[in-house]
């Protein structure tokens, strides 16, 4: 069978190998492929198999592409694709589950420390000399912050947002965990309890985003519920950009409201240049990494290979549009 990985390079720039998926059939790999519908339908072409990661494969290309059985996107989220024309077309679509958990969630963490030590700063000062001739021993260009004792509300207590909160806890944390999917009573303990989300709104100290983007889960974060927080709180987010009103973000880090925000997703990927929270102070915000340590990678590529295996034995697993 013929397989094409559209956008194969951030999945695998070079340290992995596609041996897997050549194994199954003759693969063409590209790197890039832009978003024009007549380009995505003609690199298709007459594969039987194709993996997307962020280049959408729309109704109208589709129906281009008659030999297409299967589309597997080398993601956990799969907005990308028409999965309703799919299935019309009887396509099946998977879905790279939980290959991140435990990346994502030290990443979280990661920025929140960043928050509370700026380290990277102060690592730089250091290079640039303000100790060797500083008058004092030692010196601090933002308050430091202890999490121990402090509230983390999690919102999205799937798997990532269970591993964040076992991080959390281990360093002495709290967690308030809202979920609107599922609630595993068996997860709560003294540190860990559920709660709805005015009342985790109100008594976080650090509020993580881990849902999902849904209708209903769209700029959650906004004026009116950055109102219901703690003066000072600290806002994270590496789930999905849009789940936050990037103006009301924006203007809440201006007026002090909200401490810090630490962010590796923004509504529009790569970030424009006029996103107002590259002007907003106390705002980290890296490129979209959290996924990106080379054990997950190995880990979404080892699925990817299953997936459509599976799917040519006739047993098929991830399937999101049945």
């Amino acid at each position: 069978m013929k397989i094409v990985v559209l956008d194969g390079f951030t999945e695998n720039p070079g340290d992995l190998s596609w041996e897997g998926l050549e194994q199954l059939g003759e693969l063409t790999v590209y790197d890039r492929t832009a978003g024009d519908e007549a380009v995505i339908a003609e690199r298709i072409g007459d594969a039987e198999a194709v993996y997307t990661n962020k280049v959408p494969i729309s109704r109208k290309v589709l129906e281009c592409c008659l030999n297409l059985r299967f589309i597997g996107v080398l993601a956990t989220g799969y907005n990308v694709v028409d999965t309703a024309a799919a299935k019309e077309r009887q396509i099946s679509v998977c879905n790279i589950p939980s290959y991140g958990t435990d990346a994502v969630a030290q990443f979280a963490i990661a920025l929140l420390l960043e928050i509370c030590h700026r380290i990277g700063h102060h690592s730089d000062a250091v290079h640039q000399g303000r100790w060797s001739s500083n008058q004092d021993w030692c010196f601090w260009d933002y308050p430091l912050i202890e999490l121990a004792g402090k509230t983390m509300g999690i919102i999205g207590f799937g798997r990532i947002g269970q591993s964040t909160g076992r991080i959390a806890q281990a360093m002495g944390m709290k967690v308030l965990a809202y979920d609107s999917f599922k609630i595993i009573p068996e997860l709560e303990s003294a540190t860990c309890k559920y709660t709805d989300l005015d009342t985790l709104f109100a008594q976080s100290d650090v509020i993580s985003l881990h849902c999902p983007l849904f209708p209903e889960t769209e700029g959650m974060i906004h004026q009116g519920s950055i109102a219901k927080m703690k003066d000072g709180v600290i806002i994270l987010n590496n789930s999905r950009g849009p789940l936050i009103v990037e103006e009301d973000l924006a203007q809440a880090l201006k007026t002090g409201k909200v401490y810090a925000a630490g962010l590796d997703v923004v509504s529009s990927e790569p970030v424009r240049e006029d996103n107002p929270l590259l002007k907003a102070p106390n705002c980290l915000i890296t490129p979209h990494i959290s996924w990106a340590p080379k054990e997950s990678r190995q880990r979404l590529m080892d699925i990817a290979v299953k997936n459509l295996k599976n799917f040519l034995e006739g047993d098929p697993v991830n399937i999101v549009n049945t």
